[in-house]
């Protein structure tokens, strides 16, 4: 099972910080991860958005996953602190608008 996977998922460190990532692709596990289990996409749906990988591409980075589920879940969350860390810091355009235009109406 790990040779096919390996035909499919790779770790190349400076490549997307060193995560597993489809071969030859930028697309990594936890990204399917999310797109299959947060957001309900299909198998069939995540292939049809990014026609560059397969079918084949998807189900072995949830195998993957299956297969290292705290390792891929603690990226996950690093990544979601990551996120909350940089919009804390960096305010909104579209929130400085919409503020902008309130103060504008008192």
């Amino acid at each position: 099972m790990t040779a096919v996977i390996s035909e499919h998922i790779e770790i190349t460190p400076g490549v997307c910080g060193g995560k597993p990532r489809i071969a030859g692709h930028r697309i990594r596990v936890q990204d399917v991860v999310v797109w299959h289990e947060q957001m309900g996409m299909s198998p069939d749906e995540i292939v049809s958005r990014y026609p560059t990988i397969t079918l084949a591409d998807v189900y072995a980075a949830l195998t993957y996953y299956h297969d290292h589920l705290e390792e891929i879940r603690q990226q996950i969350r690093e990544s979601e602190a990551f996120v909350k860390n940089l919009q804390s810091k960096i305010p909104s355009k579209v929130q400085q608008k919409l503020r902008g235009q309130h103060i504008g109406r008192n």
